[in-house]
């Protein structure tokens, strides 16, 4: 593909920035504008396209020959070829043969007798030279129909056109043949109404060698007449006979240039004139379009480089296989690692915190002073089965005889049991503990993942010792436990005694301990039983009190919406729906009355389960115990047969028993409470993060081999290369921008013209003999000096004749051409 000089030395500056971005390994924005060639049938827009690409391959003929729009999509690459994409992977080296196929799916789509399509031919022509560009070949205008063509098809064609041509990454060929009226040109009011500053429309005049003899368009050329903002540009074509004889393209080149220089009229302009300048001109477009795009792009890399410019820096002098640097490495991820867990445990203040979640030491907290609590008070809820519990000792304990006092040997054995029953929830909790140590082990580790090894060899170590620490723990708890169990301390300051026991047996609440009515939780719940319209898929604001759960409008505490009383409610849990995401457990009346309204139960949805954990615990610590789901054994008929015969003095000493039992049990459960997260801060974690500060580094040591340990992953052998790679290929980009500004030249923008003549057109699409000013005649008139003197006449005055009166009057070849106004008077002899 010769032919195009322009665009060849365009080439190797979009290669340079091309291969920059592509050793960068991004994309290059660098979308240069697509050329649309418009204009009437038998302009000579399809040979203007070719003159641009340097080759033959688009069909030729007389009337509608471009039926379709042709999207010319060129591509730089090594070798020639060219590809359509409704037969993709097929390569067509022969340029006759893409013509042909053009040709073919043409009649594919549209038939063989003229009719139009809007669905484009899309062809990719592969070069080396040719830049990467987007032409499009666009039917001519037409009034009239032929053949299979529709009624509207002026206004088909038109629609057709200006979805292409509005959009602002595309340059106008205005095409508009010599032998024509411009006044009239299809080609300029389309360009006007897409482009109404006339910013992107470069105007184009074919067929200059086909004007009447002594006339000429030198008017035109010289933007005097009818002007544009970018001028016009003179070019002349091969004939149909020149074509089908095979007339190279560099010869007609250097035919045109001849004619130009040859002709008085264009002598003095020949310079601006031809298919070589429209080219230049292009180009120059192209090259204001490059350079409007660098600083962009200059920007970006920048960017890019500064953001990169830290991480290259520990990389530049990098050499993987020295000890010294593994060592160092090593010693900074034990160090940073230290660290970590340090501030994961006790908090800190960096940028690094969580904020979608608790983690670290928030969540052992959490376990300590919620979950813990929790599960404490959720086993002693059960009041029915402990006074059955406490009536069965007693009885047994009498034996044979009638009891006249209460045994305290019914206390211990009941306190006992209830002591041994904190044994599960305190091993839960250290095996909770265990698990979130464990967790934070392994995201403190995760930074040393460019060292795989060495990673996996700490977590080891220090899991091992959380493990170790477990046991001990455990044991120790447990030690604890025991020593609950070998001595009830019946002198306790806090222990209430025998003879208030019996005082207070006739206050004693059912329900269990009240905590005055104190606020114990507040947050966010829904309510989820309730109908979509009655408010049940909001959120409501809730305060627990020990004595009632309000709900208001929100977290304000001004719009209350309902207090409820929790006297005799229990919980339950719900299941959760099949679609839905909320956690959600109910407030019910084991006496089925109403609780809320008219609905047996409250159902209150949360988040997540942890926020449900955390409200029950709190519902518990107000005295609103779950559900008991008892089983339906002999042990439920024995309880019947007890309670039946149960005598007034068994009532009073139970109930004795049941106050020295709470009263010592809460004694037990505080101690407890504070025992073991103690226990488990001394012996766990402070001594897990001590080893992790002393011993940690001695032990890895002690493992073998550093060096091994210290193998980079090969992830991070590539992300180090990649980085590296980047960061030079971001520097060459940005010297090469710098080049490519140099060596390109920008070109200001001509200034506005005054082309209201183009919307007085547009007014009058068939202009005839009595329009504005024709250039067709001033084209046909006599010598140019005579023109540049006096203004344009008006149509169908007094004219000079023209120089070959007698010259026959070519009308039929101008009507097809397109002209609406049909060929000027002055061809016409007088």
């Amino acid at each position: 593909m010769s032919g195009n000089v322009g665009m060849e030395q365009l080439i190797p500056i979009v290669n340079k920035l091309q291969d920059a971005f592509t050793q960068l390994g991004v994309h290059m924005q660098l979308d240069l504008p697509q050329i649309a060639v418009v204009g009437g049938q038998s302009a000579g827009k399809s040979s203007v396209l070719e003159n641009f690409v340097g080759r033959d391959f688009l069909p030729r003929g007389s009337g509608i020959v471009t039926r379709r729009p042709l999207i010319l999509q060129l591509i730089h690459h090594p070798h020639e070829y060219g590809e359509f994409l409704h037969k993709k992977g097929e390569k067509f080296t022969n340029f006759d043969e893409i013509r042909k196929e053009i040709e073919n799916d043409t009649d594919r789509i549209t038939g063989s007798n003229k009719g139009i399509s809007n669905l484009p031919i899309n062809l990719r022509v592969y070069s080396p030279n040719v830049l990467n560009l987007t032409l499009i070949d666009l039917p001519g205008l037409t009034k009239v129909p032929i053949g299979d063509q529709p009624a509207d098809i002026e206004q088909q064609i038109r629609q057709m056109i200006m979805t292409y041509i509005l959009k602002d990454s595309c340059l106008i060929l205005a095409v508009s043949p010599a032998n024509s009226d411009l006044a009239n040109s299809d080609a300029l009011k389309l360009s006007k109404d897409a482009d109404p500053d006339g910013i992107r429309t470069i105007g184009v005049i074919t067929k200059l060698d086909l004007m009447d003899d002594g006339t000429d368009a030198r008017d035109v050329l010289e933007n005097k007449l009818l002007p544009l903002r970018r001028g016009y540009v003179g070019v002349v074509n091969r004939s149909q006979k020149d074509i089908e004889g095979k007339k190279d393209i560099k010869a007609a080149m250097a035919a045109e240039r001849k004619f130009f220089l040859g002709h008085p009229a264009y002598r003095h302009v020949a310079d601006r004139m031809g298919t070589p300048y429209l080219q230049r001109v292009l180009n120059q477009q192209l090259t204001n379009h490059i350079r409007e795009t660098l600083p962009g792009l200059r920007d970006k890399l920048q960017k890019q480089l500064l953001a990169m410019e830290k991480e290259v820096e520990q990389y530049k002098h990098f050499r993987p296989d020295d000890p010294a640097i593994k060592t160092k490495a090593m010693l900074q991820m034990i160090q940073q690692l230290q660290n970590d867990f340090e501030r994961a445990i006790e908090g800190s203040g960096s940028a690094a915190i969580n904020t979608n979640e608790l983690s670290g030491g928030a969540r052992i907290n959490r376990l300590f002073h919620e979950r813990f609590p929790y599960e404490i008070v959720r086993m002693e809820f059960d009041e029915k089965e402990l006074r059955r519990e406490i009536a069965f000792a007693i009885r047994n304990i009498h034996g044979i005889r009638v009891g006249l006092f209460t045994p305290d040997m019914a206390f211990d054995a009941i306190v006992k049991t209830q002591i041994s029953r904190l044994k599960e929830p305190s091993l839960k909790c250290v095996d909770l503990v265990v698990q979130e140590l464990t967790n934070v082990v392994r995201n403190c580790a995760n930074k040393m993942s460019r060292y795989p090894r060495l990673q996996e060899e700490t977590e080891r170590i220090i899991t091992q010792h959380i493990r170790e620490r477990e046991q001990l723990c455990k044991e120790h708890i447990l030690l604890l436990n025991d020593c609950e169990l070998a001595y009830m301390n019946t002198n306790h300051e806090d222990f209430i005694g025998f003879a208030n026991a019996q005082q207070s047996s006739e206050t004693s609440s059912k329900s269990g301990r009240k905590l005055g009515n104190q606020v114990i939780r507040k947050g966010y719940m829904s309510i989820s039983n309730l109908g979509f319209m009655k408010g049940g898929s909001r959120d409501y604001w809730f305060v627990l009190t020990s004595e009632s759960l309000s709900w208001y409008k929100d977290e304000d505490e001004r719009d209350k919406k309902y207090m409820l009383m929790l006297d005799g409610l229990k919980l339950k849990d719900i299941e959760q729906g099949f679609m839905s995401r909320r956690h959600v457990f109910a407030l019910y009346n084991p006496d089925q009355r109403n609780v809320y309204k008219d609905y047996k139960e409250l159902q209150l949805g949360v988040e997540t389960q942890d926020d449900m954990d955390s409200w029950k615990a709190s519902f518990l610590r107000a005295g609103v115990y779950p559900e008991k789901v008892s089983d339906t054994s002999n042990g439920e008929e024995s309880g019947s047969e007890m309670s039946t015969s149960m005598d007034p003095q068994l009532e009073r000493q139970v109930e004795t028993i049941r106050n020295l039992v709470d009263s010592y049990m809460k004694i037990v459960t505080k101690t407890t409470r504070d025992l073991v997260p103690k226990a488990l801060m001394h012996l766990m974690i402070n001594n897990s993060k001590e080893f992790i500060m002393g011993e940690l580094l001695a032990h890895l040591y002690a493992c073998g081999d550093q060096n091994a340990m210290m193998e980079e992953s090969p992830e991070e052998a590539r992300k180090r290369e990649e980085m590296l790679r980047m960061y030079h290929a971001c520097k060459e980009a940005l010297r090469v921008i710098g080049d490519v500004s140099m060596a390109t030249v920008s070109t200001p923008m001509p200034p506005p013209v005054k082309d209201d003549w183009l919307a007085t057109g547009q007014e009058s699409p068939r202009i005839g003999q009595t329009g504005p000013p024709s250039p067709g005649a001033n084209m046909r008139r006599g010598p140019p000096p005579a023109v540049s003197r006096a203004p344009p006449p008006v149509p169908g005055g007094s004219r000079p004749a023209p120089a070959i009166p007698s010259r026959p009057t070519p009308a039929p070849p101008a009507r097809q051409g397109g002209n609406a106004g049909g060929l000027p008077p002055p061809l016409i002899p007088s």
